[in-house]
C-alpha cells in the first residue's frame, strides 16, 4: 500500500477540524475505538485505521470534502455499506474515509418509465422492496443484498443469481450523479434511452471508487415474470454438473438464474438453513426458469432431460413460490454457512467460459492438495463466475499466506483457460498484484491514463487495482534498453 504522507499526518487535527466545519454535528468520527468498525471490509484478513471518518449527509458536503483534499493533498478512501471483499474499501492511515451509509433514501419511483431513483446508501434489497407491491424489482441480486448499497454496487459492477438472464448492474443502471475530486458535481446518462458521446457511464460502473465518489443511481426495474419455478439438480461429480451447465446454455435455455455448489457448500447450507438439500450428491445445481406457464413447464421438462443425460441422480421441481424460495435460500446462506465450518475463508472471484467449467473445477481440487487447504465452490454457473471459498485458520502460522498463494493460483487457472481475474467482486488489493496475470504493461498504461485524467494527483482510493505505484508523469517516461535509447538518430534537447 503508499507510504503514509507525513505532510498529512502531521495535520491531522487541522484536516479534522476542517472535516467537522463541513459535516456538523454526528458526521466525523476521529476517536480511535469508534473508527474500528471501518478498519476493514468484507475481506476481513486486512485492516487499517483510517486518519478519519466522514460521513456526509448531502451532495453539497461530499462536494466540499473532496474539493479540500484535492487542494490540499489528501487522499480520500470512498466507502458504502462495507461488504466489499475484494479490499475495495480498505483504509488507509493518511486518508479520509468517505463513508456513504448517510444516502438512504430512494428518491423517485417512476413506474411509467421503469426506473427507480435512489441515493447510493440505499441497499440492493431496499428498492425492491419499495416497489414489489406494485409487481416490481431491481434485478442484479447479490447473496449480500440485504446489507450491500447501490453504491457500492456501481463501483464494483455487482452480479447475482439473476443475472445470467438480466445483466449484471451495467446492464441494469440508467444513470448516475457523481462528485469528482475537484468537486465538480456532473451527470451522466438518465431515464433516456441513450446519451451522446463516450459511454462514460459505462467507464465509472466497475471503477471502484478510483474516478468519482456517486451520489445518486438512476436503475432499470422490471416487472416480475408472470411465473417462475426451479429444478434442484444432484449429480455425482462436479464435472457432471459443469457439463449439464454448457449444455443446458448451447440447447438456447437461457434460464432466471443457474447456480451450482459442491458438496462441502452443500453440507455447510443444508446444516444452516434446513431446506432439504441432497446430502448424496457431489454437485448440486439450481435453475430457475421463468415466465409464461407454458413456456415455464416446457424449459422445465428440457432442463430435466439434460440433467439426465449428464448423469443426475436427483430432481425436483418446486410446485409453489415458497418452496422455489427455500431453494435459493440455501444458496444465498451458502456464504455465512461455510463461516460455521472454518474459522476463516477467503471468497475468491474469477469467470471462466462455460465449457471449462469441469477442467476448472478439476484443477481446484489439486490446487487443494497441493496447498493443503479445503475448498468449497459456490458459483453462479450459468456465466461461469466462481466464487471458491478457500477455508483456513488465522491462528495457524502460514495458513493466511497459504490461502492467498491458493487462490492467486485459482486465479491464475482462471486467465489461463481463457477466463478473467474478476466477475463481480472487483480488483482492489486482492487481485490487485495479479493484474499483470492478464494486462501487458501497455494495458495498464492505458488503464492508467484514464484514472489520470479523472485524478491526476492519484488522491482517490489510492493502493488499489493497480499493482505498481507511479504517478501520471511516469507514463510518458523514456525507456533506455540496455544503454540504448529508441531511435537514437533522433536529434534531442
Amino acid at each position: 500500500m503508499p507510504e503514509p504522507l507525513t505532510s498529512v499526518l502531521s495535520r491531522r487535527a487541522e484536516i479534522v477540524a476542517e472535516m467537522r466545519a463541513i459535516v456538523p454535528g454526528e458526521g466525523v468520527v476521529d476517536a480511535v475505538n469508534e473508527m474500528r468498525v471501518f478498519e476493514s471490509d468484507a475481506l476481513t484478513a486486512y485492516r487499517q485505521l483510517p486518519l478519519v471518518v466522514v460521513l456526509p449527509e448531502t451532495v453539497e458536503q461530499v462536494s466540499a470534502v473532496l474539493r479540500f483534499c484535492n487542494d490540499n493533498g489528501v487522499r480520500v478512501v470512498p466507502r458504502g455499506s462495507g461488504t466489499s471483499l475484494s479490499g475495495g474499501s480498505l483504509p488507509l492511515a493518511d486518508a479520509v474515509l468517505l463513508v456513504m451509509s448517510r444516502f438512504n433514501r430512494v428518491l423517485e419511483i417512476d413506474y411509467a418509465n421503469r426506473a427507480v431513483v435512489a441515493q447510493p446508501g440505499v441497499t440492493n434489497l431496499g428498492i425492491t422492496n419499495a416497489i414489489e407491491n406494485e409487481g416490481f424489482y431491481y434485478a442484479p441480486d447479490p447473496s449480500s443484498q440485504i446489507a450491500c448499497s447501490i453504491g457500492g454496487n456501481v463501483a464494483e459492477n455487482s452480479g447475482g443469481v439473476h443475472c445470467l438472464k438480466y445483466g449484471l448492474t451495467a446492464n441494469n443502471v440508467l444513470g448516475i450523479e457523481m462528485v469528482l475530486v475537484n468537486g465538480d458535481i456532473v451527470r451522466l446518462g438518465g431515464k433516456h434511452l441513450d446519451s451522446e458521446g463516450y459511454d462514460l457511464l459505462g467507464l465509472m460502473i466497475g471503477s471502484e471508487g478510483l474516478l468519482g465518489v456517486v451520489t445518486e443511481v438512476t436503475v432499470r426495474i422490471l416487472k416480475k415474470p408472470e411465473t417462475a419455478r426451479a429444478v434442484l439438480i444432484g449429480f455425482p461429480t462436479s464435472e457432471q454438473g459443469g457439463q449439464c451447465v454448457a449444455d443446458v446454455i448451447a440447447a438456447g435455455i437461457i434460464p432466471g438464474g443457474m447456480e451450482m455448489m459442491d458438496r462441502p457448500a452443500i453440507e455447510a447450507a443444508e446444516d444452516f438453513v434446513r431446506v432439504g438439500y441432497p446430502l448424496d450428491v457431489e454437485a448440486l445445481l439450481i435453475i430457475e426458469l421463468d415466465g409464461p406457464p407454458a413456456e415455464v413447464n416446457h424449459l422445465i421438462a428440457e432442463v430435466e432431460r439434460i440433467a439426465g443425460q449428464n448423469g443426475s441422480t436427483t430432481c425436483r421441481v418446486s410446485m409453489s413460490d415458497a418452496e422455489r424460495l427455500s431453494f435459493w435460500a440455501g444458496r444465498k446462506a451458502a456464504f455465512p454457512a461455510v463461516g460455521r465450518i472454518s474459522p476463516d475463508y477467503l471468497c475468491m472471484d474469477g469467470t471462466i467460459p462455460r465449457k471449462e467449467l469441469p477442467r476448472v473445477l478439476a484443477g481446484m481440487r489439486e490446487l487443494s492438495v497441493k496447498h493443503g487447504l479445503r475448498v468449497a465452490n459456490v458459483f453462479h454457473a450459468g456465466d461461469g463466475n466462481l466464487h471458491p471459498l478457500i477455508l483456513y485458520d488465522a491462528n495457524i502460522p502460514g495458513e493466511l499466506s497459504a490461502a492467498e498463494e491458493f487462490g492467486a493460483d485459482i486465479l491464475r487457472l482462471c486467465v489461463r483457460v481463457g477466463g478473467v481475474l474478476t466477475g463481480e467482486h472487483g480488483v482492489g488489493v486482492e487481485k490487485r498484484d495479479l493484474m499483470p496475470e492478464m494486462f501487458s504493461e501497455a494495458d495498464l498504461d492505458q488503464q492508467m491514463r484514464i484514472k489520470c485524467a479523472f485524478d491526476p494527483n492519484h488522491l482517490l482510493n489510492p493502493g488499489k487495482v493497480f499493482p505498481q505505484l507511479r504517478r501520471c508523469a511516469e507514463l510518458g517516461r523514456m525507456h533506455v534498453h540496455r544503454g540504448q535509447l529508441p531511435f537514437p538518430d533522433i536529434p534531442r534537447f
